[in-house]
Parts: C-alpha cells; structure tokens; sequence
C-alpha cells in the first residue's frame, strides 16, 4: 500500500500587498509578525515566509533591525522553516530588498523570478480609508509600477544566497519566469530540488483559472522534470481553490494573510493559523499528510536551522 504524499504548507504571514487599514487582523509589529508565524506552525505551516514593517507606520521594511526580534522570537518558539523575503516590495532598490538575507542567512528565502506590471491600485476601490498616507499613495502608484527583477538582479540574489548555503523559494507569477529559472539552473546558479512557487490572480501576472493552473504545470514538468518541487499561491479569494486544485495535482500549498486576507465570502480570516487549519482540514481530506518542518527540510535539501544567523 502506498504512504500518503506529504504536503508542505507555507504560511505568508505579512507582506506588502496589503496594508494596516485593510484588515485589524494583519500582524504588523514585530511582536505580532512573530506570534501570528508560531501560530501558524502550530497550526501545521512547515514554513513560514517573513516581511518585516517598520514599528513607527507599519510600511513594509527590509531593515535587518526590524527583523531581528521576530526571528529571534521564531528561534525560540518554534522549529518550523524560516523563509525570509527578497522581494520586499515592489518600491524598494535591490539592494534595500537583499539586506536581511545577507545579514541572516537563512535556510530559505523568496526570489522573484522576472520583472513584471505589478498593479495594486484596484484595492482602491474595495479600501476608501486609510490610516497612514503611505498606503493609498503606494497603490496609487502601481497604475504605473514595474516590480524589477532583471537577470542582473536575480544572479546577484542567487550569488549571495548559494554563498552562504540558503535556497530559494523560486515565485514564477507567468509562464516567462519558469523559462528564466530554468535559465539559471541550467547555468547552475539556481540550485535543484527547485521549489517552484507558482503565483495566480495578482494583475499583471498570470491568471487564476484553473486552466492557467494545468499551464503553469505543463510547462514545470517540461522544462524540470523530477528536479522540482511545485507549490501554489492564488492571490485573495483564489487561495483555497487553487490550492485545493494543485494539492490534488501533486503540488504543495502556500497561504497567509499576505497573500488573501479572507477565509469565506466577505469574512476576513482572523489570523494566519486559521486559514493553516482550513487548508489543512482540505488536504487531509484528499488523504494527503501535512509535512513536518524536518519533512520539509528533507525534500528540500536545507541546510537545517543551526547554520542560520539569527
């Protein structure tokens, strides 16, 4: 008899799509971010994904400051996966978004995998007030907004990642961006087993249709074979389904408040460990199992949290 597959869940916990105002329940100070991460991996997250934002306005932050007390709190409280951000945010330079992965040198972080239209500004029309002046004037700016990942970019980032033994969480929002990484593992900079992250329904990338979906997956499997791993995102009310879809296809599942801030039709999820316990509640009724955090690490050739620096 066959074991079941094991899924590894990630949990998105902040970022910089969505802002303080929209939702009371997004974690913005460090003690939050650090509390709504072990929650999430209590919940059954193998990994959880970091932002950081600065205490004084809760804009997005890639100050190695800002990171240090949530990954020290992580250290503390839990054994699950830290994956630290590259990408920052889309207003950010390259070098403002590369600090905390050069400064911790985690097990895993992000890598944006092609320049691209990065457009916000429709939550305008669903968000009409705002705490802070910064939140309606970055939307506002993605109407005109290039997220700049170029292959000078990505070489650098893949260069100070393989120098101090972190992989990548490899986020392909189009079909283009699998043919850049497989660029770069052709030329042996991007390292296999590769965790591809697929990314659905954000405006300027691919779709979220299922048939977008079965595309991102054919194109995967031509182009890597057995030398990847595959998760998905769907951005706001795609979460579930396509998690649910690609769960039942042989992918992993990514979810978090970064990426959806709801949990049904017009209810707000309540915290980063619930959506964990809904997905969860899904896989195990495929009869798949949650993967473990060492589970994970396994499938994914980490080098283990003793040779972080945090």
């Amino acid at each position: 008899m066959t074991a079941p597959r094991k899924v590894i869940i990630t949990s998105a916990v902040t970022g910089a799509i969505h802002t303080p105002s929209m939702s009371p329940h997004l974690p913005v100070t460090a003690a939050e971010i650090a509390d709504a991460a072990i929650g999430a991996a209590q919940a059954g997250a193998a990994i959880v994904h970091m932002h950081a934002r600065s205490p004084i306005d809760g804009r997005p932050s890639q100050d190695p400051k800002d990171f240090e007390p949530i990954l020290a709190k992580l250290k503390a409280n839990t054994n699950a996966i830290v994956n630290i951000t590259t990408g920052g945010s889309p207003h950010m330079t390259v070098e403002e978004r590369m600090r905390p992965v050069a400064t911790f040198s985690p097990e895993l972080a992000s890598l944006n995998m092609g320049s691209m239209n990065f457009g916000l500004y429709p939550m305008l029309d669903r968000f009409s007030t705002f705490r802070h002046g910064w939140e309606r004037e970055g939307l506002e700016k993605s109407r005109d907004l290039v997220f700049k990942n170029t292959f000078a970019d990505i070489q650098r980032i893949l260069e100070i990642g393989n120098g101090n033994g972190t992989r990548f969480e490899f986020e392909c929002y189009d079909i283009s961006h699998l043919s850049n990484l497989a660029h770069f593992h052709e030329r042996g900079l991007a390292r296999g087993p590769l965790f591809v992250q697929s990314v659905f329904g954000l405006l300027g990338g691919i779709g979220a249709h299922p048939e977008d979906l079965m595309h991102m997956r054919r194109t995967a499997d031509r182009l890597f074979g057995e030398h990847y791993q595959w998760s998905i995102l769907g951005a706001g009310r795609n979460q579930m389904p396509l998690a649910t879809i690609g769960a039942a296809m042989g992918s992993h599942v990514r979810v978090g408040l970064e990426d959806s801030l709801w949990i049904g039709p017009g209810q707000l999820a309540a915290s980063n460990a619930e959506q964990v316990a809904r997905i969860r509640t899904i896989l195990e009724a495929l009869n798949l199992q949650v993967a473990t955090p060492d589970e994970a690490r396994e499938m994914l050739n980490l080098k283990g949290p003793d040779k972080v620096g945090f």
